[in-house]
């Protein structure tokens, strides 16, 4: 069972990053206080120009839990992301908690990840493990996330389900763990970055199912640019780590018969 309170696992803050998302920010601002209400909010705008930056200020004056980062321009989501961890760390926050603001993540489902926090390191919402779905999403989307998510698992052996899945919960500590300066990667292969990247240094990721529900107001912004760099980027860190573990398997070997 979900607990209500979540006063063990420190401070919360919740990242919002938004392009152009006047028409959503404050429903969603708003049920995520009242979901969690101990959380914090962290809208990191990218100088949108449809007044999405003004409507989170008035957000943030009304209410000292809700906290605004303007940013020069839209960098992309893995940028606005980097950018709010770093600010999230050098606040103090224990748990930094990814969530898109058009309304495909609910935050009504946060407590089930926060919940999953308390024994792992990275909780990852999951629209394809037993219990996740998805609701009014085109097919050609469902096939690209749940193809993205086999790749990988190919690829990379990463042992998850919902790889590209942008509802997450991190430990401050993990956060710290993966080297956020050396990550240049956007979109879902940001998120399939990270993920790899705690896998990688041994941290416990679990996924949660969630309902993730197409927005009914804005414009999505996947591209075919970001499925070719996620493409391209899961491709040549697949390869590059079947070459080095074929490398430290053949210096094993040399260094058996050496002795």
């Amino acid at each position: 069972m979900t607990s209500t309170s979540f006063a063990d696992l420190g401070r919360i803050v919740v990242i919002v990053p938004t392009f152009n998302e006047r028409q959503s920010l404050a429903t969603i601002v708003g049920r995520i206080r009242s979901s969690v209400p101990e959380a914090h909010v962290l809208v990191a705008d990218d100088n949108s120009p449809d007044g999405t930056g003004r409507i989170a200020d008035e957000l943030a004056a009304e209410d000292d839990q809700v906290h605004v980062m303007h940013r020069l321009g839209k960098e992309g989501l893995g940028a606005a992301y980097l950018a709010g961890f770093a600010w999230a760390l050098q606040e103090g926050y224990d748990v930094v908690v990814e969530m898109d603001a058009d309304g495909s993540h609910q935050p009504e489902q946060l407590p089930r990840l926060l919940d999953a926090l308390r024994d792992a390191d990275l909780v990852l919402g999951s629209r394809w493990v037993p219990g996740g779905r998805t609701e009014n999403w085109p097919k050609s989307r469902q096939f690209i996330s749940q193809g993205g998510s086999a790749y990988t698992r190919i690829m990379l052996g990463v042992p998850l389900r919902d790889v590209t899945g942008g509802y997450r919960a991190f430990r401050a500590d993990t956060l710290r763990k993966l080297d956020l300066h050396e990550v240049a990667s956007q979109g879902y292969c940001f998120q399939i970055d990270l993920a790899w990247r705690a896998l990688q240094r041994g941290l416990t990721v679990r996924e949660v199912p969630i309902t993730f529900v197409e927005r009914t107001v804005g414009s999505s912004k996947m591209s075919r640019k970001i499925v070719a760099e996620a493409l391209w980027r899961v491709t040549a860190w697949g390869l590059d780590d079947k070459v080095t573990r074929v490398r430290r398997r053949a210096h094993a070997r040399r260094a058996h018969r050496e002795e």
